[in-house]
Formats: C-alpha cells, structure tokens, sequence
C-alpha cells in the first residue's frame, strides 16, 4: 500500500486518519488479555454487554464489547473485582474515533491458578529480599500517631479505634478510608500510603481489612502495592483478614498481624498492664534496695566489730614496740662487734710491739748500717764485704743511734 506524503499542503482529514489507525490496530489479530473487570454493564435483554478491563498493576485500562450471553449465562455472574482472560479483537471505530476489544470468550481465572500466581510472587520477592528479617523496622513502644488505612465505616476499622482506645485512651489516628477490594484498592491504597508516609509525627501504618474470599483478598497479593510497601519510611503493618487468611502483603509489611484487632494490641500498649508493671517494678526495685541496704549494713557492722577498728592505735603500738626491739636488739649487736674488733686489734698490736724491730733492739741487739762509697741511701750490713775496712757506719740501737768507721772484717769460721 502506498502511503499519501503528508505535509502542510496535504494534510490528512479526521477520517483518513482514524481509517488508518483501525488498520494498523486491526492488525494485530485476536488476542489474549488477562486484567480485572469493572464497570461491568449489562442486561438480559441487551444484546450486547460493556465492560472495562483494567491492568492490576498499574494505571491502565480497555474497553470490552462483547455479547450479552456470555455475561449472563456464565457459571457465575461476573461482576466488578473479578480476574478473568478474555479472548477477541481490538476494535477501532472510525466514526467516533474510539477503541475497544470484541471479545468472543471470557473465561474466570481460577483459584488454583490465582494460589499459585501468588506463590510465584512471593518466591519472587522473598529472593530479592523484600520478606527478609533484617530489613523489617521496628515500631516505637507508644506511637505519637498512627496512620490507619481501611475501608469506610468498615468492622476492621472499628475494632482498631474501640481496642486502642481501651488500651491507650489518648492514642491518635490518622485514617485514609479507601477500597479494599476490587479494581480501585490497589491505587488507592498506595496513594494513602504516600500520603500518610510523609506525615511525619505518624510513626506506623496499619494496613486493615475483614476476612474473604482469596478473590477478595487479591488486592493484598498485587506486586504494585507490595513493592510500594517495602518502600514505604514508616513502618507498617498488615492487619488482613482472620488468622488462616495470608496474602503477600503478610511476608513484605514489617509486622504480621493475624486481625484488625491483633494490629490494635501489638500497636498500642495496655495503659492498664504498663501501670501494673510500673507498679511490679517499683517493687522489685524497693526490694532490691533495701536488700543492698542490709547488706551493705551487715558488712559495715562487721567491719567495725573489728580489733583494728575498735583500737586503731593498737597495730601502732604493736609496730612501735618491734621498732625499739630491733633499735636495741641492732645497738647491742653493734656494741657487742665493736668490743670485739677492739680485742682484736689489741691482740695484734701486741703482736707487733713484740715482734718489732724496737723489742729486738731493746734485747741488746743492734742494726748497722753502711753508706755506700757512690752516694745513696744507707744499707742495712749483712755482708762483711759491704764494709771494707774504712767504710763509715751507723750502728742504731734501742736509744739511738752511733757512728763508727770499720777498721777491719773477719770472716767467720
């Protein structure tokens, strides 16, 4: 097919673009597209029925034509919420420039096939670590507000204003009322997510609504409000259903709470119970106390009782008597040492005064001594041959000493 040159000077009209457009969307044939219904219209006597299909993650949506009968004689009535896969054509009407599907069957998704998309989801983010402990955040012990999202008027929203207020009467809330279920719970409940996140006094969310259906539930299980959740600064808590009831949204909040009324108690303390502890505490501290009074009084009573601190002198006495001892015991010793070195150099200057020279002169005997003939100090005689005759003598005796010359010497026989 050649195609017209479009420019300024030949601009296509409004039907020649619209008849293009339903070629090129025609084109693509029959197909399958899985969303959840809403706005669903229809009539038993209407031949053909109106509907919209919209996208569970994000903002997107498609108008669906199909006959009547395959509304109304379906095993169950579809109605807004429902998940279903729908088979036909993309339509274009030129006249009115608008786009739809003519659908040719509409088939529910089952439950067995909604279960095990879910579990796939959760394997999926529990591997990117969306469900890890480690990345849980922890509520403070009183809240100074508490943002609480839920549907209007609804059981769940009751029972967790009635139960914080009977535990803690002076709570506050910040509540968003939104869809919980069907095709607007999801966008709505990211919004009131957004919205009470940067409030900041609001220091944790509850996510809060009654027990269903797994259908009804879905909303809890969508990848858009999980991964909004695990962005989300404040902590939250999903508060969903009864006990055996477990969306995704259970592994990803940062606390699991089985009801609307569990969320309440694991909130919001007891005022009545933390007073009961306040008042256990206080004994136990009282008891504690006067328990390391009695002790410390017991021991301070046995340290005084005491010898050293009933007589403090006493240790000094006892000190300063061993001191004289030992100063008398030390003078004796020394006295005793004294007397007895003095004995001793008694005995040996005896010794010497016998043994002297000046004992042995005072017996008669004398020392001669010679001055030799080359000069020098006198030398003791002990040879005839150091006094030839002539030679000039000293003789010492015990009185003194003489002079003499030696007239001669004689060998001994």
């Amino acid at each position: 097919m050649v195609t017209s040159v479009n420019t300024p000077d030949s601009a296509w009209s409004v039907n020649e673009v619209n008849t293009k457009v339903k070629g090129w969307i025609e084109r693509l044939g029959h197909i399958w597209v899985e969303g959840q219904l809403t706005q669903v219209k229809t009539n038993p006597s209407w031949r053909m029925s109106y509907l919209t299909l919209r996208d569970t993650e994000v903002e997107a949506s498609v108008a669906i034509t199909c006959p009547t009968a395959l509304i109304t004689q379906a095993p169950r009535p579809f109605r807004d919420g429902d998940r279903v896969v729908v088979y036909g054509k993309p339509a274009f009407y030129v006249g009115r420039g608008s786009y739809s599907l003519w659908v040719t069957h509409i088939r529910p998704v089952g439950l067995g096939e909604l279960l095990a998309r879910i579990d796939m989801l959760r394997r999926k983010l529990s591997a990117e670590g969306l469900s890890d402990p480690a990345r849980k955040k922890r509520p403070p012990f009183l809240p100074r507000k508490i943002g609480l999202i839920t549907g209007r008027g609804s059981a769940a929203e009751r029972d967790v204003l009635a139960v914080s207020k009977e535990r803690w009467p002076d709570v506050h809330f910040e509540i968003v009322n939104t869809a919980v279920q069907g095709v607007e719970a999801v966008p709505q409940i990211i919004d009131a997510l957004k919205q009470l996140d940067a409030i900041a006094d609001v220091d944790v969310i509850i996510i809060a609504r009654g027990g269903g259906s797994v259908e009804d539930l879905l909303p809890f299980s969508e990848e858009a409000l999980l991964r909004a959740v695990a962005q989300t600064r404040t902590p939250v808590v999903s508060a969903i259903g009864h006990e055996p009831d477990n969306p995704v949204l259970d592994d990803i909040a940062d606390i699991r709470a089985a009801t609307p009324t569990d969320a309440a108690k694991r909130i919001v303390p007891d005022v009545l119970q933390e007073r009961a502890n306040i008042r256990e505490a206080r004994k136990r501290t009282a008891a504690a106390l006067r328990g390391w009074v009695d002790r410390e009084r017991a021991g301070l009573a046995q340290t005084r009782s005491r010898p050293v601190l009933a007589d403090p002198l006493s240790p000094l006495r006892a000190r300063r008597d061993e001191i004289i001892q030992a100063s008398n015991q030390a003078r004796r010793d020394i006295i005793h040492l004294i007397d007895k070195e003095q004995s001793r150099v008694t005995g040996l200057r005896a010794q010497i005064t016998t043994l002297g020279p000046g004992a042995t002169l005072a017996r008669g005997y004398a020392v001669v001594q010679v001055r030799p003939r080359n000069g020098g100090d006198n030398e003791v005689v002990t040879s005839i041959s150091q006094s030839p005759p002539g030679s000039q003598l000293r003789i010492r005796v015990s009185d003194g000493s003489i002079t003499a010359a030696s007239m001669g010497v004689h060998p001994a026989d």
